[in-house]
């Protein structure tokens, strides 16, 4: 009763065909593997960045911090 027998995983493969159909879920894979690619790149690009320190910005105390707003209008 705990574990399922061959026959409940082919009633499962034949529902998830049938609903996404045999072209889809080679494209569903290749999407997946897409962006666990460019989340790998992001973050190798973050830790490239973070070791040359091109990402750190340093606010000096006394000095206010310039809103998006105050220097689109200043323009």
């Amino acid at each position: 009763m705990g574990s399922f027998s061959i026959w409940h995983w082919l009633i499962v493969l034949a529902v998830v065909l049938l609903l996404f159909g045999r072209g889809k879920i080679p494209e569903l894979m290749g999407d997946v593997a897409k962006g666990i690619k460019n989340f790998k790149s992001g973050m190798s690009d973050e830790d490239e960045a973070t070791a040359d320190g091109s990402k750190t910005i340093d606010n000096q105390t006394g000095q206010p911090v310039n809103s998006v707003k105050e220097k689109t209008t200043k323009s």
